[in-house]
């Protein structure tokens, strides 16, 4: 998916909303327990249910990594199942790969290749070698980690040079040699606030994901005063507010009506711009 096809969907629905798919079996309804594929059939419950008020989704691959092969089997079916029957809709994969060239060349080629993700959120510590190997494929692209909303963020990331340049500043600034507006996203967590507009400074067209609405206890409203481009330029992310709203067998109809209060605050500011 492209950066027009993307910006087209989000007009259309009147959304920037992403379903995060963090999928764990001691959070599901207990009653899908029984089936064959507890992890797949939750995560189809959720896409039906979402689909009409959200324009991505974001499986996290550390909860299906953690149950080996079958938590993989898992993940692929519900990446299939995405492309099969919600082909508009941008796929996210929340894999945080990055290492040395060749190695980030087999991570590309698995999520891009093989998997047919359309992106994949990359760390940007060891450089430019480590980040390029994922921009060399047409219409997919690199989400990399800027400002996030954990605390430990503090760290590293808010750490001044002898220029008073904080260390998330230069990756922006950095970052933008190796890749662009078209294929370059950053992850910026909802809880910054203010901080939007720091980086927006440095990232003015940049699409931006945001996780932390919800239960991080991020303002989308915060996050779309000082992060909304003209273009909307941002995919805020929702995961537990969403898919665990509820634990009964009504899981999938309570998970809608959270999506779709979301996307009718979405539409609020979409107006504004």
């Amino acid at each position: 998916m492209n950066r027009q096809e993307l910006i087209e969907q989000i007009k259309s629905k009147k959304s920037f909303l992403c379903v995060g798919l963090d999928t764990d079996l001691k959070k599901v309804p207990q009653h899908l327990l029984s089936e064959e594929d507890p992890i797949f059939a939750f995560n189809k419950a959720i896409i039906d249910a979402t689909a009409p008020y959200c324009v991505s989704y974001k499986p996290n691959l550390a909860f299906y990594e953690a149950f080996g092969v079958k938590g993989m089997i898992s993940f692929e079916k519900t990446i299939k199942y995405l492309q099969e029957n919600y082909p508009d809709h941008f796929i996210i994969a929340d894999a945080k790969r990055g290492d040395i060239g060749n190695t980030s060349s087999m991570y590309a080629r698995t999520f891009f290749e093989e998997y047919g993700i359309d992106s994949i959120t990359v760390a940007p510590y060891m450089g430019e070698d480590s980040v390029s190997p994922f921009l060399t494929y047409e219409n997919k692209w690199v989400i990399l980690l800027a400002l996030t909303s954990n605390k430990g963020s503090h760290d590293f990331q808010l750490t001044e040079d002898n220029n008073g340049e904080r260390l998330f500043e230069k990756v922006l600034r950095k970052s933008q040699q190796w890749g662009n507006e078209n294929n370059m996203m950053y992850v910026v967590g909802a809880t910054q606030g203010k901080m939007f507009e720091d980086i927006r400074k440095i990232a003015p067209n940049h699409f931006l994901l945001v996780p932390g609405v919800g239960a991080q206890g991020g303002s989308l409203q915060e996050v779309c005063k000082y992060g909304m481009t003209k273009d909307c330029g941002l995919l805020v992310n929702s995961s537990r507010a969403i898919i665990y709203a509820s634990s009964g067998e009504d899981f999938a109809k309570v998970a809608a009506q959270k999506a779709k209060e979301l996307q009718e605050e979405m539409a609020i500011e979409l107006e504004r711009t």
